[in-house]
């Protein structure tokens, strides 16, 4: 309750949930001693497979014993999951101590919840210099509140696509814009860039970042991987190659991930990251709300014997890449969809293709998504579309036959509401 509390304070702190400009946060910083100069961070910026990459990065530093602070956002179940310090959560009272220094510093200064969010991670990650920080950018970078350390050791770039245009001026809402607004102003370190969707966003990538001076990993340039049989896959780079399981999470856009996520941290040569912390860490990756399979729960319990996913997946690359797996499975798939209203909801739904039904339903809690009943008119040209009120009426308004499979997509913040129900 108190932590609660506290956090109602702060979020009416600026009357804007995004405000994009660093003022804020480096005045903040500087009050509590500019503690983001006293950390080792790797960045990771992009549009999709940010979180991914980062738990792949996790798993496989704690299997070589390092100690780990993340940050990443959204939440997708309660706010402590921002906060990883020592490889654990911060608990209520801990986060409630801390958010309390946070806001003495700030003196009711105008400044973003996300803001003051990002001043307390570096405030306590500052108290573990020994640390490695994995930092998730929020919305794009350039003017993003983690955009304030001096130096890093790296920064990754995930998968880079169209979404949140409307945070953009109306005749600069390309891919082109989110690429310079997410890479113009990476670090002078080590930038390691995933594999992107199309060879033109990797090109605009590599002019955007031309004149910085860092060593540039690239995929399919300086690291890829390749499928093999028997539950292999073999990943190569300049340091050789490793056969390798096939991680605990599924999908080849999470290869695609994890393989990133390997290259970064062999990159990193004074980590003397070893293959079997590789072998061991990618079968222990924590896949919460990434095409997640649920394998018990209420809402397990309505489906009986058919497997249930959740993803957060809602832009179209992530309709896209969700839709490459399921297209993998030799069966009928059933979406349950719910998403925000600033989404391209005709775009993100035409990527899937064969689904057996389509039911929208309304996002608990959420005063910025899209009504249920608004969505299913917009996508009025969908075979099989239905409509209902609730997660659980979904569910059970589905005729299922055998191996039959229900996913939930389209919103972190409905996969949020599906694990909490379940």
């Amino acid at each position: 309750m108190k932590l609660q509390k506290i956090v109602s304070r702060l979020q009416k702190l600026h009357p804007k949930e995004i405000d994009l400009s660093l003022d804020r946060i480096q005045n903040l910083c500087k009050k509590l001693g500019n503690p983001q100069d006293k950390i080792k961070a790797i960045s990771i910026v992009g549009t999709n497979g940010k979180y991914s990459t980062i738990q792949a990065m996790f798993s496989i530093l704690k299997e070589a014993n390092f100690k780990c602070n993340i940050y990443t956002s959204p939440h997708i179940k309660s706010i402590n999951e921002r906060f990883v310090f020592n490889n654990e959560e911060l608990n209520d009272e801990d986060l409630a101590t801390l958010f309390e220094k946070i806001e003495e510093a700030n003196n009711n200064e105008p400044i973003t919840f996300f803001e003051i969010l990002t001043a307390a991670y570096f405030l306590k990650a500052s108290k573990y210099p020994d640390n490695l920080n994995l930092i998730e950018s929020g919305l794009f970078f350039r003017f993003d509140a983690t955009n304030i350390l001096k130096n890093n050791l790296a920064s990754v770039v995930t998968s880079i696509g169209l979404d949140h245009l409307d945070w953009l001026p109306e005749n600069e809402q390309n891919v082109e814009k989110i690429i310079f607004e997410k890479t113009s102003s990476l670090l002078n370190s080590n930038i390691v860039i995933a594999k992107q969707s199309t060879r033109d966003i990797t090109d605009n990538i590599k002019k955007t970042i031309l004149n910085n001076s860092s060593n540039k990993v690239f995929y399919n340039e300086n690291y890829s991987f390749t499928l093999q049989e028997n539950d292999f896959f073999y990943y190569e780079d300049q340091f050789g190659g490793i056969k390798l399981p096939m991680p605990n999470v599924k999908g080849q856009f999470q290869l695609e991930n994890v393989s990133t996520a390997i290259a970064t941290l062999r990159t990193l040569k004074d980590l003397n990251i070893k293959d079997i912390h590789i072998k061991k860490g990618i079968l222990k990756i924590n896949g919460i709300a990434r095409l997640q399979e649920i394998k018990s729960g209420k809402l397990k319990a309505l489906v009986k014997d058919h497997k249930l996913f959740v993803d957060g997946s809602h832009n179209p690359l992530g309709a896209k890449v969700l839709n490459e797996y399921l297209e993998s499975l030799d069966c009928n798939k059933h979406i349950i969809l719910g998403m925000m209203a600033n989404k391209d909801h005709n775009e993100y739904i035409s990527f899937f293709k064969n689904v057996a039904s389509l039911t929208i339903i309304d996002i608990p809690n959420q005063p910025n998504s899209i009504k249920g009943k608004d969505l299913k008119n917009k996508l009025n040209n969908f075979s099989n579309i239905n409509y209902k009120e609730s997660i659980e009426a979904a569910i059970k308004s589905i005729t299922v036959k055998e191996n039959d499979i229900i996913l939930i997509t389209g919103s972190l913040y409905l996969a949020g509401e599906v694990l909490s129900q379940n």
